[in-house]
């Protein structure tokens, strides 16, 4: 079985543009197939301030109504993703920009939330992940650079968290591949009072998230 690397970066490594050279050039010197799943930095909060529209956040998630949809698809899908697709090319890493709407590649539903509506956010249909798709890009050692964009099978799009596309997409890979997930972010893990949390299992994370400890974007991380 063939290892892969799903590689996450985050919004505020986006947002740093000396970050973002570093992580560029450590990117193109990783082996092998690759995958980039990146987020959407402060940039489509910029624009919808600048639209006037709205920006609500729950628990490190955005809640996207049909104007903010517009925005997101805009940042992440467009300027964002084909930043990062030229920038790597520019360093001979044969990458691709793609959404998680192109070609089905990522499926998801609605969110339901008896709590909350979260508007348009999508939840991952996992097992309807394509796939083979990502194998044939391997097959001619392309890199996706995938943004957190995805869609229905009635043609809606959807604002889905990107730390749960790399998740999902690694959940999908392992049937066919040995798959490593990093997660690229400005912190240096998961924090309890600046130490860093080496291990982390479904009680543990529920008792650090009632104690307030793990919080706003780490919840979805």
């Amino acid at each position: 079985m063939k290892s892969i690397n799903i590689i996450k970066i985050g919004g505020n490594v986006i947002d740093d543009a000396k970050a973002m050279k570093k992580f560029m050039n450590d990117f193109s010197k990783v082996k092998g197939h690759n995958i980039l799943v990146h987020g959407g930095g402060k940039l489509a909060t910029q624009l919808s301030n600048q639209l006037g529209i709205e920006t609500k956040m729950v628990d490190g998630r955005r809640i996207t109504d049909a104007e903010t949809l517009k925005t997101t698809v805009m940042v992440y899908a467009g300027w964002i993703n084909k930043t990062i697709t030229v920038q790597l090319n520019s360093k001979n890493v044969k990458a691709i920009g793609l959404s998680g709407a192109d070609v089905n590649l990522i499926p998801a539903i609605k969110r339901k939330s008896a709590k909350m509506d979260y508007g348009y956010v999508g939840d991952i249909v996992t097992q309807k992940i394509n796939t083979s798709f990502i194998a044939e890009l391997f097959k001619q050692n392309i890199t996706p650079v995938i943004a957190p964009i995805t869609s229905d099978h009635k043609g809606q799009l959807y604002n889905t968290n990107a730390d749960t596309i790399a998740s999902s997409l690694a959940i999908a890979l392992s049937k066919i591949y040995h798959v490593k997930v990093i997660y690229c972010f400005e912190k240096n893990g998961v924090l309890n009072q600046d130490k860093v949390i080496q291990k982390l299992n479904l009680s543990t994370y529920e008792n650090l998230k009632q104690n307030g400890i793990i919080i706003n974007g780490m919840i979805p991380k």
